[in-house]
């Protein structure tokens, strides 16, 4: 069993084409995408017109489901113009995605945690940054779910860990070096502008684990991002080629 795992492309159509066409190369059995698809000052709609013609299961993010629960005018900026962009029918679809997806062998995926699409399953918020969370905290938020592989989101980074037979993965954001919006002074620093996702394998009964971070040119990305009036999201892009 070979699983590519895919979180928070965040309507960056450019890394998540990188990423498609990595897995294609590399060969596995099946995707699954953790949530955050769109919100973005990128290529919302274009995002999701690629994602719905992809065989894959997808889980419900926080930002998937705050863009049919809040009021537009309270969005923060990257959430209007995906809303703006988005058509009835696909906010729709993305507010019908299930917060939570079990498929055979023990694997259980969600975007946050089990029970909080905004909390960070294997982060703290320590400083302004965020930190690994003690392996007690990590059990606290994994409760009684019972799973051998258990796949979240939401921070942004990439990260493996153990919590007694349990594998958690956050395979890290395809599309968004930091938060979808920096109305919020708290960033979420992930190191450079890369597209990153994993690919989790069994052999034998056990999970072992590969984080990718794809070269790509993310200078599109910055263009498109100040086209869209947005230098500041740019600027997560223009820091490492620009």
């Amino acid at each position: 069993m070979r699983l590519a795992i895919l979180s928070d492309i965040h309507g960056n159509l450019a890394a998540l084409e990188a990423v498609l066409d990595d897995i294609e190369a590399r060969g596995t059995d099946a995707i699954i995408n953790l949530g955050d698809c769109a919100t973005g000052p990128l290529w919302p709609r274009e995002t999701i017109e690629l994602l719905s013609v992809i065989d894959m299961p997808t889980v419900r993010g926080n930002h998937d489901r705050l863009l049919s629960e809040t009021p537009r005018d309270d969005m923060p900026r990257s959430m209007r113009f995906t809303y703006d962009s988005l058509s009835a029918e696909q906010k729709v679809a993305l507010a019908a995605l299930p917060t939570r997806v079990d498929l055979e062998g023990g694997i259980v995926a969600v975007h946050g945690t089990p029970n909080d699409d905004s909390a960070y399953l294997l982060h703290d918020k320590v400083a302004g940054r965020l930190a690994l969370a003690s392996r007690r905290s990590v059990a606290e938020r994994i409760g009684d779910v019972a799973a051998r592989l258990l796949l979240c989101g939401h921070s942004h980074h990439a990260q493996v860990a153990s919590v007694g037979d349990c594998l958690v993965v956050n395979p890290g954001s395809v599309g968004c070096p930091r938060y979808a919006d920096d109305d919020d002074a708290f960033i979420s620093e992930c190191g450079s502008p890369h597209a990153r996702y994993a690919i989790a394998e069994e052999r034998k009964g056990r999970w072992r684990v590969q984080l990718f971070a794809l070269d790509y040119d993310w200078s599109v990305v910055a263009q498109q991002a100040l086209a869209n009036g947005r230098a500041d999201f740019a600027a997560a892009f223009l820091g490492e080629k620009g």
